[in-house]
């Protein structure tokens, strides 16, 4: 694949304590990226918010304001991310779809293509910019528009399950399932309004687990053991 895009939980990037960052945990992620960016390979990046704030937990903030608390969380986590991805050698940049000072840039299309064709890894923090929509949609929306081949899912679990595995030691996982299942059988691998710009724009997604081994790379040379969400 020329360019593809991978999705971090913001949860798993803080390893154990669950909260915060795991610098070696990142780092880690920083090294098998830089294999992929080695190989000639493009990679756009959307980090989760969980690490610091979950907006749909409060009963008490007004949903759009706790939504934009989430966005701003996964501004941190790039900032953050960023720096790691350079000091192993990578270049990057942080796009947000709302002005953050001299913190990031502007998100559009064109510019997006500038860095990527100067071999920069891209970091699409603050999600879509609007409440009401996750991480989830915000990826695969720049997934779409940045035309990338793919959507990788680095999530705490190590693929798309009939049921929640924490909770019935008896669940299934499936090697390969179609978006329409997800949508049918209300799988949760992202949510019903990525699900279905995924199916729309015929966008594959494969979800495997970040703590496995060198899982990234894994995923992105041929060895994935995860669920491809098929189109």
């Amino acid at each position: 694949m020329k360019r593809v895009f991978l999705k971090l939980s913001g949860e798993a990037l803080a390893g154990e304590k669950h909260t915060g960052f795991d610098e070696p945990t990142v780092t880690e992620v920083a090294r098998q990226v830089r294999q992929i960016t080695d190989m000639g390979v493009q990679v756009g990046i959307v980090i989760g918010g969980g690490n610091f704030w979950r907006g749909r937990t409060s009963e008490t903030i007004d949903r759009t304001k706790a939504d934009q608390i989430g966005m701003l969380a996964t501004v941190m986590n790039c900032i953050y991310v960023s720096e790691i991805f350079r000091s192993v050698g990578m270049k990057t940049q942080i796009l947000t779809p709302f002005e953050c000072g001299s913190m990031t840039k502007l998100f559009s299309k064109d510019r997006a293509n500038k860095y990527f064709e100067r071999g920069m890894v891209v970091f699409f923090a603050g999600g879509t910019g609007q409440p009401y929509f996750s991480t989830d949609t915000g990826i695969v929306l720049r997934a779409v528009e940045m035309e990338a081949e793919g959507i990788y899912l680095a999530k705490a679990i190590d693929g798309v399950y009939d049921s929640d595995p924490k909770v019935n030691p008896s669940a299934v996982k499936y090697d390969e399932v179609s978006i329409q299942e997800v949508i049918d059988k209300k799988l949760a691998v992202v949510d019903l309004t990525a699900s279905i710009m995924c199916m729309e724009n015929k966008m594959s997604m494969y979800v495997f687990g970040l703590n496995e081994e060198n899982s990234i790379v894994k995923a992105m040379t041929g060895e994935f053991s995860g669920t491809k969400v098929t189109v």
